[in-house]
Formats: C-alpha cells, sequence, structure tokens
C-alpha cells in the first residue's frame, strides 16, 4: 500500500471525486488549488484533497473510497496521513459534510469533534437535492480535530 501525491491531471480521479462531491462545479472550485492524494493497494483505492484555508486551517475538501472498499479503513488511513504530514504545517485540520449519522460518525471515531453549521449549505449551493443514506442534505456540519 502506498499515498501518493496527484500533481497532474487531478480530473483523471472524476469518479471517485464524485462519490464524496456529486456536482463538478462544486469540484471545480477546490480542485485545482487543492492537494490531491491518493492510496493505492492494488490499484487505488481511495482519494483525498485538502486546501490551504489560512490562519492555520487545511480542510478536507473531498475524502471517498471505492463503495466495494468502503469500511475497510482506507479512510482512516488517508486522515491518518494528512494529519501526520501537515501536523507542524497548520494548527486545525477541518471537514465539512452533510449532516448523515454514518459519515458524522466516521469522522468523529478519527478523531474530530462537531465545531459549527453553515445553514442551508447544500439547498443553496447544489443544483439537485443531495441524498446520503435516504437523508436529504440541507446542512454542512464542519468538524474539527487539532493537528
Amino acid at each position: 500500500m502506498r499515498i501518493l501525491e496527484v500533481g497532474k491531471n487531478k480530473k483523471q480521479y472524476m469518479e471517485l471525486l464524485f462519490l464524496a462531491d456529486e456536482q463538478e462545479d462544486m469540484i471545480d472550485k477546490y480542485i485545482k488549488r487543492g492537494t490531491m492524494f491518493i492510496l493505492d493497494d492494488n490499484g487505488v483505492k481511495s482519494e483525498c484533497v485538502v486546501t490551504d484555508e489560512g490562519k492555520g486551517i487545511l480542510e478536507i475538501k473531498n475524502i471517498a473510497t471505492i463503495p466495494n472498499f468502503q469500511g475497510m479503513g482506507y479512510g482512516k488511513i488517508l486522515i491518518d496521513f494528512v494529519v501526520a504530514k501537515y501536523k507542524n504545517q497548520f494548527l486545525t485540520l477541518q471537514v465539512g459534510t452533510g449532516d448523515s449519522p454514518a459519515t458524522i460518525g466516521f469522522y468523529e471515531r478519527c478523531g474530530f469533534s462537531r465545531s459549527h453549521i453553515i445553514k442551508n449549505f447544500f439547498i443553496d449551493n447544489y443544483d439537485h437535492p443531495i441524498y446520503e443514506d435516504g437523508i436529504q442534505l440541507v446542512h454542512m456540519i464542519y468538524l474539527r480535530r487539532t493537528l
């Protein structure tokens, strides 16, 4: 298993990026300025895109694992990698996600705590309703952990 930084042709991973963010114009807002990592374990299993948000905050903008490989620890391995890589460069790692119990629980198990909410984020920024586990996402829930 290895984790590689993708410097060029990040959009070759669009199918994987769409698992975490369904709308291409939303991905376009961060893909160029973000740093992308892929986890390769006999083929790409997961990806993560992080951005410098200023004031010592590094943000996970997109993290996704191929569905057949979810629940096998690949997402946590990527988060642990990001934490180790950036712990001396940033103060905080944050992630914004929909209010889905499974996703929130995943981040909490990875050491994140709820920080703040952006009301109506998914309604105001997406051109169609977004659902996760049968729940329509409305508000963006931010979680943070200290690096």
